[in-house]
């Protein structure tokens, strides 16, 4: 009874059979379910109770005698290694667990000195997966997801001499393969030349930008930022400082000219705005670049989405034209590996990666060196460009079908037309309400995002983002339509 209660395999293919049972088997030990002095049941008898082949139970247990969670005593059975609950404490008093919690004292809203739950987020259900229609920006596909290569350079990793590699704490370093392969592989791709000591590897993009507003904004500091613009850079600036200037972003990207003489800091996406997907055309860059000389001024830049755009007409980064170290260039394989994965780099002059290096070493020490190690492996068996060339081909097939059914089905709205990237920004006619159509839409299993989570007030707009990077391209027609006739049930369209 006991033990039918402890087991239950799952056949989704997550874990296999005999990691399960393993699984089970030293939860009942370490929990002291079973008594040291009782054997567990026979690999048969466990065998035929579980639906499973007799020798997947017999590996199971005989990798618990080896790990020394079981003794295999000789036409006695397995049982229990006492050795196993050595060294762990029992604390629970178990006439207190009926007991309900003492109730709290602090009110701790006067203690904190920052409230982040306050700031407005995006948005995404937890469950979007579910959703048959979802045209959400910057999720996982496990549709292209390069399985057996990430498979492959993981067991590589996890090599003897690999080990040994990045097993020891780095400190402040970095995986020199990583850094290698950004420096040599990545970087020139978007026309910017360094040395190794301007790179530094950060858990994605928004660690990134944490850390460069931790060491480079303090109450008194004036940042501009792109409006509409990534809500979160937002909220991190806000948090260091209530100096904050919107910068109108056009069809021809950021207003270089709208960027006030006293500002000490600006944040820009020129390659692909964020939302509004435009590109920051040349002859801006340049006067961006000069208006930071003029008045003192640095730039983060976020190369936002810009592995994805047209290798033909998509201009370098606006780091390749900086020659006075001015830009701070922050990157990310978020878009293209995997955003769970939560590798990024910032490219800047050597003294701010040194600062870099010691303020990352109080938060988190390094990223993992084990996943720093695969990653590496990965950009350096090509697997990265295969995977870029795989990403950018669907991406490019998925928004074309979007604006061709927008267009059939939605006429009345505009779709900025910017090539490349993995998302459109749309935007409805007068009185037009994206938020009301959006939640009215999610009941339909349809998913888009209100554009009012990007500008810096927060208000009733015409604007929405619809991504394609985790929606099949035979559903974004169905899901187009779907959309359409929601927003005529609404009386938004004729």
């Amino acid at each position: 009874m006991m033990w039918s209660g402890l087991f239950r395999l799952t056949h989704d293919g997550s874990q296999t059979l005999q990691s399960q049972i393993r699984q089970a088997v030293v939860t009942a030990v370490l929990d002291r379910l079973v008594p040291i002095d009782k054997p567990l049941p026979s690999c048969r008898a466990l065998a035929d109770s579980l639906g499973v082949a007799r020798g997947t139970v017999v590996l199971a247990f005989q990798d618990l005698v080896d790990q020394g969670f079981l003794v295999a005593r000789e036409r006695r059975g397995h049982f229990v290694n006492p050795d196993a609950l050595t060294n762990i404490p029992r604390f629970t008093d178990a006439s207190r667990l009926s007991r309900p919690p003492a109730r709290s004292t602090i009110d701790w809203a006067k203690r904190f000195v920052a409230e982040p739950s306050r700031h407005t987020n995006i948005a995404k259900p937890a469950d979007w997966q579910t959703y048959p229609y979802p045209f959400i920006y910057g999720q996982f596909d496990p549709s292209l997801f390069p399985t057996n290569a990430w498979r492959e350079c993981s067991r590589m990793a996890l090599g003897v001499r690999e080990i040994h590699a990045w097993a020891a704490d780095m400190i402040d370093r970095d995986d020199p393969l990583l850094i290698e392969q950004v420096h040599a592989r990545l970087l020139p791709r978007r026309g910017i030349f360094c040395q190794t000591d301007e790179i530094i590897v950060t858990l994605g993009a928004q660690n990134a930008l944490y850390m460069l507003a931790s060491l480079l904004i303090g109450r008194r500091t004036s940042v501009a930022i792109e409006e509409p613009g990534y809500p979160d850079v937002r909220n991190i600036f806000a948090s260091a400082t209530n100096r904050i200037e919107s910068i109108p972003v056009d069809a021809r990207g950021l207003v270089p000219e709208a960027i006030p003489p006293e500002t000490d800091l600006v944040f820009a996406t020129p390659s692909h705005q964020c939302p509004t997907t435009v590109n920051l055309d040349l002859g801006r860059r340049r006067r961006l670049l000069e208006r930071a000389l003029e008045d003192d001024f640095l730039i983060i830049e976020d190369d936002y989405d810009s592995q994805f755009l047209d290798p033909d007409g998509a201009l370098p980064a606006l780091k390749s034209l900086d020659q006075s170290e001015r830009v701070i260039y922050v990157g990310s394989l978020s878009k293209t590996l995997a955003p769970g994965l939560r590798i990024g780099f910032v490219v800047a002059a050597p003294e701010l990666i040194r600062e870099l290096r010691d303020l990352r070493r109080m938060i988190l020490r390094h990223p993992p060196a084990n996943n720093q190690r695969a990653v590496a492996l990965f950009l350096s068996l090509g697997h990265h460009d295969a995977l870029v060339r795989k990403l950018t081909a669907a991406a490019t097939a998925r928004r074309q079908v979007l604006m061709e059914a927008i267009e059939r089905h939605m006429p009345e709205l505009t779709v900025t037309r910017e090539t490349g990237g993995t998302a459109i920004w749309i935007t409805g006619p007068l009185g037009f309400d994206a938020g009301t159509l959006a939640e009215a839409a999610k009941s339909r299993g349809v998913l888009i995002e209100p554009g009012e989570i990007f500008f810096s007030t927060a208000r009733q707009t015409s604007a929405f983002r619809m991504g394609v990077s985790s929606i099949a391209t035979d559903r974004i027609e169905t899901g187009v339509k779907k959309l359409a006739q929601t927003a005529r049930d609404l009386g938004m369209m004729g």
